[in-house]
């Protein structure tokens, strides 16, 4: 493999980095409302439903600003609907929309509508999860894992396990192998060979979209870490 510092800044160059970053979602200072907009963005992110069709959908909440759980409430059960549906979200519009408004009221009830509220109250790592899980009937493993995946570097009880794409990703880069612990081993590979203007976050979001969209689907041959990656080579 190539030196490790030139593969993870043609990685992050070539897949982009931070999700939130993509959205406008500036999560660097822990601001209760930016925190809610990657919450909201990362339930979308969550269904079994193309990156595009999130991300659209979530510039229809942007559009309407319904990026508040008042402002949810507000909207009501047919509104979200039809943000839902004009944002491609059509597949899961009534589902969604009912899980929204479940997990706004509990959010609302027990934590005054304030996410880091939920994050100060939680004890350690295990109990953040659990927490946010408990919000409504709605949130679930996914959601949980892309929501605090790039809050890593904010709340310090943000700690997920790596996702299976970005473990895939990273060892078909060589970062890491079978035998390693995925998350000690790819934060010492970052902190070995940090990236100017660039966190931890952006080196495992860059890394799970490698994996959602070349290695999962074995694209080789339009992947543009073909060079640098162990999958091909093996074949």
């Amino acid at each position: 493999m190539k030196n490790v510092k030139d593969t993870i800044k043609k990685l992050i160059s070539a897949l982009g980095g931070k999700f939130s970053k993509e959205l406008g979602i500036d999560l660097s200072k822990g601001k209760s409302t930016e925190i809610f907009k990657w919450f909201l963005a990362s339930k979308l992110f969550g269904a079994r439903i193309g990156t595009n069709i999130a991300i659209k959908t979530y510039r229809e909440f942007e559009r309407r600003g319904v990026l508040s759980p008042e402002k949810i409430l507000e909207t009501g059960w047919d509104g979200l609907v039809r943000i839902l549906d004009d944002g491609g979200y059509a597949r899961y519009d009534f589902s969604t929309a009912t899980k929204l408004l479940e997990i706004m009221k509990d959010l609302m009830n027990f934590y005054q509508g304030d996410l880091n509220k939920l994050h100060e109250m939680a004890d350690d790592e295990e109990d953040l999860e659990d927490l946010l899980k408990g919000l409504g009937k709605g949130i679930g493993d996914v959601t949980v894992n892309i929501f605090l995946r790039e809050l890593r570097s904010v709340w310090k009880r943000a700690n997920p396990f790596p996702s299976e794409l970005v473990i895939l990703a990273a060892r078909n880069l060589g970062f890491i192998s079978q035998t390693e612990e995925p998350l000690r081993a790819l934060k010492k590979v970052w902190l070995a060979h940090t990236i100017k203007g660039k966190d931890f976050s952006d080196f495992e979001a860059a890394l799970l979209r490698l994996g959602k969209d070349f290695c999962k689907k074995r694209k080789c041959d339009s992947c543009p870490m073909a060079e640098e990656c162990g999958c091909k080579k093996a074949k």
